[in-house]
């Protein structure tokens, strides 16, 4: 926070430790400062999250993206063949997984959607700033906006928190869209959704890639059965926890 009010690296901090900042910048540090321990996340106050190698920027209207996130573009970049091919972002939010995907595979046609027109902002913003343009970005609910149209691979970080889950209260979740966090009961609402109507926009061999909560593992895998996918598997974060899953359809 000091770096971006002084708008130096950080490695200027360390090699001037013993320079004091004006008091207006100080004043400014010392708000900044309140809001962190007040709880706000350290993204939303700088407007800046990393992501795969990204600057992302980063607001209310959007999640903030992390770590296990990429763990799913990991594993979308292995299920791609070469050639162009035709991608999936469900719930772009500040684009990440677009990016990500399509910054790595300039080839590629990529859709985002987000039924969030503000988050679509930020997604388009963050595109232009990364100088990514193979990304072509719809308003609407999960599939809406994309009609009939199929794809090789559709990835998407839906919500996945249960309704009254305790850990909505906790790191600085209060702060983010609560739409894009809590589906239903048992958070499994919107991935029944999407698995139910992934199949019609899939290409023949097409893979269904979706993050899901640290214990919903199994429960994603037969969902993703009960819908026809095939080759089910789950992919974990450093932690060794599974957080993604993946399934082929047939």
């Amino acid at each position: 926070m000091l770096a971006l009010v002084l708008d130096k690296p950080r490695s200027y901090l360390y090699a001037h430790a013993d320079e004091k900042p004006a008091a207006e910048r100080f004043d400014i540090f010392a708000g900044l400062l309140q809001r962190r321990c007040q709880g706000e996340p350290l993204a939303y106050i700088t407007g800046l999250r990393e992501f795969w190698s990204m600057d992302l920027v980063v607001n209310r209207h959007t999640l903030i993206p992390r770590p296990e996130t990429e763990v799913l573009v990991e594993q979308a970049l292995a299920r791609l063949e070469p050639g162009p091919r035709a991608v999936l972002d469900l719930g772009t939010g500040s684009g990440a997984i677009a990016l990500a995907l399509a910054g790595e595979r300039p080839g590629d046609r990529v859709v985002a959607t987000d039924i969030s027109r503000d988050a679509l902002a930020v997604a388009r913003y963050n595109a232009s700033r990364l100088d990514i343009d193979n990304i072509e970005f719809l308003s609407g609910n999960w599939f809406e906006p994309v009609g009939g149209r199929r794809f090789d691979l559709i990835a998407s970080n839906p919500p996945y928190v249960a309704d009254g889950d305790p850990h909505l209260g906790l790191n600085g979740l209060p702060y983010e869209p609560i739409t894009a966090l809590v589906a239903g009961k048992d958070g499994l609402d919107c991935i029944r959704d999407l698995a139910r109507e992934a199949p019609a926009h899939l290409n023949p061999g097409g893979y269904l890639l979706i993050e899901h909560g640290y214990s919903q593992a199994e429960q994603v895998a037969s969902i993703l059965a009960g819908q026809g996918f095939t080759d089910i598997q789950h992919h974990s974060d450093m932690a060794g926890i599974p957080r993604v899953s993946s399934g082929k359809l047939a």
